[in-house]
């Protein structure tokens, strides 16, 4: 009898794989390096934003987790291989990418510059590509398998009239990377998946838990749609997150997961 059976949180195991996380201080990037950390996994953090970067750091770190870091956005094809070296160098392989960087540009189509579209298109869109490259020969070369994570979003499947067509496009498209992945993949045991978030506590949405009239307006409106009748939390992202970089998820690939209380089944 396997340990699948005598003990099944075993499949949730993810202590001592290496680890790889970009937007590592970005509110999901952050969130999921303290839960991979405390999960057992060595950690490869990379971000823009080296101070914000140093704290997630010193965060897991205080987990006990073993990390190395490198100031860098995923912005061409030797940057991500610069954080695929660096993690097996200093770990020796690579196990799990989760791929948290991106952006957004919000703005009404006659107000958004091509440039600004084409950002946005390459932060969410041709960076998730890249990384996913350099993860995959790497994984390949192991010839173990392993575990792709990309960061998509509710509105890759719903439209927003406040002028998310940049940010609507891009996450469309890693919808349509993650099953295309998740398809050529599957022969190599490399599961790739992507978790799409709707509204949850940042840094950037503080505003949306406040108990001022402008929240109180906002929260009615938009949980009205939410059959949970909340907004996420941290905590809501940490249990998608165990399950597609473990091993209990070795059965699922080319998966959209919906971390939103239901707001997309309604």
């Amino acid at each position: 009898m396997t340990d699948s059976w005598t003990n099944p949180t075993s499949l949730f195991d993810v202590a001592g794989k290496v680890a790889l996380i970009t937007g590592a201080s970005g509110a999901f990037g952050a969130v999921a390096a303290r839960a991979l950390a405390g999960a057992g996994c060595k950690l490869v953090l990379a971000a823009g934003n080296a101070e914000a970067l140093a704290e997630t750091v010193a965060d897991c770190k205080a987990h006990g987790a073993e990390v190395v870091s490198m100031s860098i956005r995923p912005s061409d094809e030797t940057a991500c291989d610069k954080l695929v070296e660096l993690a097996v160098s200093r770990f020796g392989k690579l196990d799990i990418l989760v791929v948290a960087s991106g952006m957004n540009k919000v703005a009404k189509i006659d107000e958004l510059t091509p440039e600004h579209f084409a950002n946005v298109m390459d932060a969410n869109v041709t960076q998730s590509w890249l990384l996913a490259r350099a993860a995959v020969v790497q994984m390949k070369r192991q010839g173990t398998g392993g575990k792709v994570v990309l960061v998509s979003s509710a509105r890759g499947l719903l439209g927003h009239p406040a002028g998310y067509t940049a940010y609507c496009a891009s996450k469309a498209a890693v919808d349509g990377m993650t099953k295309a992945l998740g398809c050529e993949l599957g022969e190599d045991h490399i599961t790739v998946n992507a978790i799409a978030p709707t509204v949850f506590r940042s840094p950037l949405t503080a505003w949306m838990f406040e108990e001022d009239e402008k929240a109180t307006g906002f929260r009615e409106g938009f949980l009205a749609r939410v059959p949970k009748g909340r907004l996420g939390e941290p905590e809501d992202l940490i249990g998608p997150l165990l399950f597609l970089a473990s091993k209990a998820s070795d059965f699922y690939t080319g998966h959209i997961l919906y971390a939103d209380g239901g707001y997309t089944a309604g």
